[in-house]
């Protein structure tokens, strides 16, 4: 490959690691055909980005980056299948998903998600219980609400009562 079409390729990786928070290491070699196609549209649907890349391209484009990628430096050997998302819990998902249809393929290498690095395949179940933003947005607001609630609903129910007390009062 010539030293123009690997700029070239760098330069393309380094905009796709732009448009995405969120960076998982994965090996994806031993499925065949039909599984790999699988996992790209699960990937698809999932709003993540599949790419199978060379290591050392990979490198070039994470040193080239603004942010520090050093961690997933040593990860950087034999086959890695690059997955990008914005949403920090997706592609952990999407993995253990695919892996009770399938083997215990495609395996975790490491993962870069909110300027932290997660090395090795033991973290994809902390990686997958990680909330994305919006969950704790949603979290925050049903926090907010829940003291709220309780004192309207208080005031309903006491309200009944003091209805019901003064209606049997003047009943007798």
């Amino acid at each position: 490959m010539k030293k123009e079409d690997k700029a070239i390729i760098i330069a393309n990786i380094g905009d796709q690691l732009k448009n995405y928070s969120c960076v998982y290491l994965t090996q994806t070699a031993g499925l065949n055909a039909e599984k790999t196609s699988a996992l790209r549209r699960a990937c698809f649907t999932g709003d993540i980005k599949m790419l199978c890349v060379k290591n050392t391209l990979l490198k070039a484009a994470f040193e080239a980056s603004d942010v520090d990628y050093s961690g997933l430096y040593d990860l950087l050997h034999g086959e890695t299948t690059l997955m990008l998302s914005n949403t920090g819990n997706a592609p952990a998902k999407l993995i253990k998903k695919f892996r009770d249809k399938t083997d215990t393929l495609p395996m975790l290498k490491g993962a870069f998600v909110e300027e932290t690095v997660y090395v090795g395949e033991e973290q994809l179940e902390t990686l997958a219980n990680i909330k994305s933003k919006n969950e704790l947005i949603g979290d925050v607001i049903g926090l907010l609400q829940s003291p709220a609630k309780n004192v309207i609903s208080a005031l309903q129910s006491g309200g009944n009562k003091l209805h019901g007390i003064l209606e049997t009062l003047s009943n007798k």
